[in-house]
């Protein structure tokens, strides 16, 4: 596929958390798709509207309309993370989801969004927001269908259930992570020279033992799981106060003189 105008809205995920960092920037998943389609037409222009953090209604709010303003002709819209992972209600999501998705399907852009993978294989403790994970992924299945959009299945990718696809905060992908979906993304989309294998299995690591284990996880907790509940306890957002890192239209490749 040729597209010349490529927009990706969301949270973490799509901003790039997890690869590089506030000082040097993040890259991500979206960015990497944009630099593969940036091979196929040199003259491609990306903007990113992402920011950490964000639920589903405030990516409608505030999202939504300034990426359509854009005038895409791709669009990255994988939502949802941030909802299950908070109180919100499901319904509600599914409604704001809807609205979001019914607007992009009234452009004329390729819109891709994904299923989510599923975090009790990586974080164990997180083995009670299945239910939640595994219905916002049935919503994805829907709206892929009901709107004709290019699904990205990142549920059913082994690879992605691996701990080395995962920053050591186990919330956000690292860059071998962001690397694995920008090719599932690839292939979705059936760019050229796509791997049909992009989601297969890594060589095992070697076992550990139950005390290392252990100690895994309560470093974990303490560094990561603490600090997540007190900001969700205050209402505090990793996001508040940011803003988008590529709000407009911008060409991937400096073009030559």
């Amino acid at each position: 596929m040729y597209f010349s105008r490529f927009v990706a809205i969301g949270d973490s995920q799509t901003e790039g958390i997890g690869d590089g960092d506030d000082v040097s920037g993040h890259r991500g998943w979206a960015d990497r798709l944009a630099e593969q389609l940036s091979m196929i037409n040199p003259r491609l222009e990306y903007a990113n509207l992402a920011v950490r953090g964000r639920r589903t209604r405030q990516i409608r709010d505030t999202q939504l309309e300034p990426a359509i303003a854009l005038s895409p002709d791709l669009i990255a819209a994988p939502l949802g993370m941030n909802d299950v992972l908070s109180n919100s209600m499901l319904d509600d999501v599914h409604q704001d989801l809807d609205h979001i998705y019914s607007r992009l399907a009234a452009t004329s852009a390729t819109v891709i969004i994904s299923t989510f993978p599923n975090m009790a294989k990586t974080v164990p403790i997180a083995k009670r927001l299945e239910p939640r994970l595994l219905a916002l992924n049935a919503m994805m299945r829907e709206f892929a269908t009901t709107y004709d959009f290019v699904l990205v299945d990142l549920h059913a990718a082994p690879v992605l259930v691996d701990t080395r696809s995962w920053s050591i905060d186990r919330l956000h992908a690292s860059p071998f992570g962001h690397e694995r979906f920008a090719a599932g993304a690839a292939h979705a989309l059936e760019l050229p020279g796509s791997d049909p294998n992009w989601g297969r299995a890594l060589d095992p690591l070697v076992p550990m033992s139950l005390a290392q284990k252990s100690i895994r996880e309560a470093q974990w907790a303490r560094a990561f799981l603490v600090p997540w509940m007190i900001r969700r306890v205050r209402g505090v957002s990793t996001g508040d106060g940011l803003s988008a890192k590529r709000p407009e239209l911008t060409p991937v490749r400096q073009q030559s003189t």
